[in-house]
């Protein structure tokens, strides 16, 4: 099983425009498309969502989302049980994964993006270092990946980890139309 993935200096060159501007290019490319996608996120703290969110026109793809961050929200906001997570751990790829597709599922949406992780600015309880999230999604295309930016700033660490969850999707668009960008 290979190691975690090298820290990237991406914490440092994200700011609000910058994953807005990702959010809307993504966006664009949802409503083009007429597909949907619904969101659960964990320490990006909602600014995955805010990102689609941003664009104007956004209710013609976004169909909702979630700030998963204890067990009490996991079980009221995605439907979760301790069942369903059973030997999986949340800030995990396997509990990623199992986010995007409970929220695609719950609002049939063509897409589920999940975030899990750890802000800062100190690590969590599984041992994880600040700066570490994995992030998934479910739909035609179905790309994970995990991160580590190897800082512990937590404001930082939550927008690096929401602009890589919006360019994972983007990068499940591409994968899903062949490659091919819209016009």
């Amino acid at each position: 099983m290979p190691g975690p993935p090298a820290p990237r200096d991406v914490a440092r060159t994200i700011d609000l425009v910058t994953l807005f501007a990702l959010g809307a290019r993504v966006g664009d490319r949802l409503a083009a498309r007429g597909q949907t996608v619904a969101v659960a996120e964990s320490s990006a703290g909602g600014l995955i969502a805010a990102a689609l969110l941003a664009r104007p026109g956004a209710s013609a793809y976004f169909l909702g989302g979630a700030v998963v961050y204890t067990r009490r929200s996991r079980r009221l906001l995605v439907a979760l049980t301790d069942g369903d997570t059973a030997g999986i751990r949340s800030s995990s790829p396997p509990y990623a994964r199992l986010l995007a597709r409970r929220q695609r599922e719950r609002f049939g949406a063509t897409w589920g993006l999940a975030e899990t992780g750890a802000a800062g600015p100190s690590g969590n309880t599984y041992g994880d270092p600040a700066g570490h999230a994995c992030l998934a999604v479910d739909g035609p295309a179905c790309p994970q990946r995990a991160l580590r930016t190897g800082v512990a700033d937590r404001q930082a660490n939550m927008l690096a980890f929401a602009a890589e969850a919006l360019a994972l999707l983007d990068a499940a668009l591409d994968a899903a139309s062949g490659g091919a960008a819209e016009a």
